[in-house]
């Protein structure tokens, strides 16, 4: 089984467009795709609505297997692009470490997995792990600056030559193969040869 773990600085840099993206030019690996998402105070990992579980300590995590393929979902797209299964996985934030023992028994019977996420970088160690950095988004994750000197390449928005983001060292990553990505192709020539290389595939 081979592990990418797909992870980026911010929300909306295009994470889930390049799980999508790597998944249609790999469709014969059959992956797994999962998606982890942290929900912040007052979100339950269940119902994805406000309440108030998290005072009880309820509801910390949620696995639920994606059927639907009208890609309106970003779980939904990555059966669209050909994934063999899709999962999301919620939790309550800081609370990932709880609903791993479900998430493994989960993936232990796939042929291979790509995940999207930064900090399931604390529970695994994938064969690759790919960070999506845009210059036009400030924000920068504490769990992407963690992870990022662990970075075996960098998928770089190419809109933009000056980051907005501050206080932020790039020497983490000098000398990493860098990809230029763009809204209209987020798996730019080289990449799928690139991994398959790294991956003996």
């Amino acid at each position: 089984m081979a592990i990418i773990v797909v992870g980026g600085h911010s929300r909306n840099v295009g994470k889930t467009s390049v799980v999508a993206g790597l998944v249609a030019a790999m469709p014969e690996r059959e992956w797994l795709a999962v998606k982890i998402t942290q929900f912040g105070h007052g979100i339950c990992s269940e119902s994805v609505e406000p309440c108030d579980c998290a005072l009880q300590d309820e509801h910390v995590w949620s696995l639920d297997w994606e059927t639907d393929r009208s890609g309106k979902s970003d779980t939904s797209r990555f059966l669209v692009a050909g994934a063999k299964r899709a999962l999301w996985a919620r939790t309550q934030q800081g609370k990932l470490a709880e609903a791993m023992p479900a998430l493994r028994e989960a993936i232990a019977e796939a042929e291979n997995v790509i995940f999207e996420s930064n900090s399931v970088m604390r529970f695994l160690r994938p064969d690759l792990y790919l960070t999506v950095l845009d210059p036009e988004t400030a924000d920068f994750k504490e769990s992407s600056r963690e992870f990022l000197d662990r970075a075996d390449a960098v998928l770089i928005h190419t809109s933009s030559t000056k980051a907005k983001w501050e206080k932020v060292s790039m020497k983490p990553v000098a000398g990493r193969p860098m990809f230029g990505i763009t809204a209209a192709e987020y798996v730019p020539e080289g990449l799928v040869d690139w991994i398959k290389v790294r991956l003996n595939m």
